[in-house]
């Protein structure tokens, strides 16, 4: 069984920066190597969105609302999905969550994963 875990969630002023991890435990390989892996976030009130999104062939995809500002990066020998935010914003606020072992990826959206990280929570402030 294989279970994701995020960390690196916090509380930053806006324009400040946060490093988001998500590392896996059980069968990696296949969590790794499945079709897409993401982000995710939701904000309360808010329908959960796509934030980045990484195929098997390397291509990311990015919400428009973090394009420039955020870098997803998935490191198979470290066992590691990770999500580089820079120039946080209010409105960046939201539980950030990982997904893997998704069908396939539509723009930022890592469709119908198969596992699903607990999340992590990122707090802006003005």
């Amino acid at each position: 069984q294989v279970k994701l875990v995020e960390s690196g969630g916090g509380s930053v002023q806006a324009g400040g920066s946060l490093r988001l991890s998500c590392t896996a435990s059980g069968y990696t390989w296949g969590v790794w190597n499945s079709p897409c892996v993401g982000w995710f976030r939701q904000a309360p009130g808010k329908e959960r969105e796509g934030v980045a999104s990484i195929d098997s062939y390397g291509t990311v995809n990015y919400a428009e609302s973090v394009k420039g500002r955020f870098t997803i990066t998935l490191d198979k020998t470290n066992n590691e999905l990770s999500l580089q935010m820079t120039s946080l914003k209010p409105e960046d606020t939201a539980m950030y969550s990982c997904a893997a072992d998704c069908r396939y990826c539509s723009d930022a959206l890592c469709v119908s994963p198969g596992n699903w990280g607990q999340g992590t929570q990122v707090t802006v402030s003005s």
